[in-house]
């Protein structure tokens, strides 16, 4: 099998490359940015996204062939292979990997529900909690002096900020793959992402204040803290009032699935505008969004075809029992809106995902002592979460801890702020970059693992 893969991959990656050569060889820079340039990009994004989906045949989950897939076109250039690099600059492929998070995490949240996520709440706390300040400590006063000795006190505070990140879109894509959203495991790592999100933004800010005016005020913390948990409860209060009422409204204007998938859509990106307003990341908005919005908040609309065929379904019953099984099939004849984002995110997620690939400079790998002192780093990053899942109550806590670990772009994210600050060295950059790619690619098959083998 594993042969058969490395057959068809071999034949199939020089196509790419081929074709990619063949269309921009000779076009310009400014050409490389135009319309018809960006739609063959896309389309070939999304031709090796689906051309690495051949992992899932050795078990694994397609997103491991994404950002594998990223990872080898994004550094073709170390073989003198400069076809992919415009993809890295283009502007629009980069918004459509935004938006494609955004919906990923909008479905998962479509996927899960307040009462599942008030059960867990407890445990997602606790795991948030030990899941950043663990890593953080631990990569602030012990890996950081130990591993790279001499820096300043603001250097290390940011080396223990990058290690609190968790990418909540990795692992919420392989429980979205293999059908586990709905486990307890699932929901604790999701809630637990969403906590670690806000603080994490906590601590990158008062940590970009000290290294920006050698100080922060408790008032200036205590703000930040105020506006990310009013963000969260009012988007919550909010979202569950104004839904039922929008959901009527509407109706009243059409009941069709475009007008549907319009009002779910629309909430989606309001919300996640919001979020990034008050500085949160906004896929903790899209989540939010999803959690909030029901089935019953779409109970005035009807997809016209479904009813029909439920209609034919019921018309040849007998009259005794005719009444009851359209009365009990009738409200379940809508499709579900689930159903209506799932072919946005075939489109937009394997992008995103494409691009958090290529986005690893696998060339930070070719030095000895930073690869050495990246390793150990990386070490400290898995036990720093992994250890947070011991906290989550009666459950699998290796899925729990081991959902924490992908830093992704997030953590990415992190080190930017702080290199553009001018405390973070390429030294400590490049640390941080390999840190990212062990946590980012050994994630998803421990995890695929550790599901497969609860089913046996």
């Amino acid at each position: 099998m594993i042969s058969s893969l490395k057959r068809q991959s071999g034949l199939l990656l020089p196509l790419f490359a081929i074709t990619g050569a063949t269309v921009f060889a000779n076009e310009g820079a400014a050409v490389a940015h135009s319309y018809a340039t960006t739609f063959l990009w896309i389309a070939i994004l999304l031709i090796a996204a689906k051309v690495a989906s051949l992992v899932e045949r050795v078990g694994q989950a397609s997103v491991l062939g994404e950002l594998v897939m990223g990872v080898i076109l994004g550094n073709l250039i170390l073989l003198n292979i400069s076809v992919f690099e415009p993809v890295k600059e283009n502007g629009t492929l980069t918004f459509l990997a935004e938006l494609g998070v955004v919906i990923l995490l909008f479905q998962v949240g479509l996927e899960s529900n307040m009462q599942k996520m008030r059960k867990v709440g407890l445990p997602a706390f606790l795991v948030a909690i030990i899941g950043v300040v663990l890593p953080f400590v631990l990569g602030t006063y012990l890996v950081g002096p130990w591993m790279l000795p001499g820096l300043s006190s603001v250097e290390y505070l940011f080396l223990g900020a990058a290690l609190t990140a968790t990418s909540v879109g990795i692992t919420a894509r392989v429980f979205k793959d293999l059908g586990k959203l709905q486990m307890p495991e699932a929901q604790i790592v999701l809630g637990a992402a969403v906590i670690d999100d806000v603080l994490g933004l906590i601590i990158l800010a008062v940590v970009s204040a000290i290294a920006t005016s050698g100080t922060v005020s408790a008032m200036e913390i205590g703000w930040i803290t105020s506006k990310a948990l009013l963000f969260l409860v009012g988007a919550i209060v909010v979202g569950q009032l104004t839904a039922p009422k929008l959901g009527k409204m509407f109706s009243i204007i059409h009941t069709g699935v475009a007008m549907k998938f319009t009002l779910a859509i629309s909430f989606c990106l309001i919300f996640a505008a919001a979020a990034q307003w008050v500085g949160l990341a906004p896929i903790v908005g899209a989540f939010a969004a999803g959690l909030v919005l029901d089935p019953v908040h779409f109970r005035y609309f009807r997809d016209p075809k479904v009813i029909a065929d439920v209609k034919e379904v019921v018309m040849d019953c007998d009259e005794s029992v005719k009444h009851k099984l359209h009365a009990a099939i009738e409200p379940h004849a809508h499709r579900h809106i689930e159903d209506l984002i799932e072919p946005v995110g075939h489109f937009l997620i394997p992008i995103f995902f494409v691009l958090t690939g290529m986005s690893v400079k696998l060339e930070t790998m070719f030095n000895g002592p930073i690869l050495l002192t990246a390793l150990v780093i990386t070490l400290v990053a898995f036990i720093g979460k992994i250890a947070a899942g011991l906290a989550a109550g009666n459950v699998r806590k290796w899925l729990v801890g081991w959902g924490m670990v992908p830093r992704g772009e997030v953590g990415l994210i992190f080190a930017t702020i702080g290199k553009g600050l001018g405390v973070v060295n390429d030294e400590m950059f490049s640390v941080i970059v390999i840190v990212i790619i062990f946590t980012t690619l050994l994630t998803p098959p421990v995890l695929t693992w550790l599901l497969k083998r609860q089913e046996a």
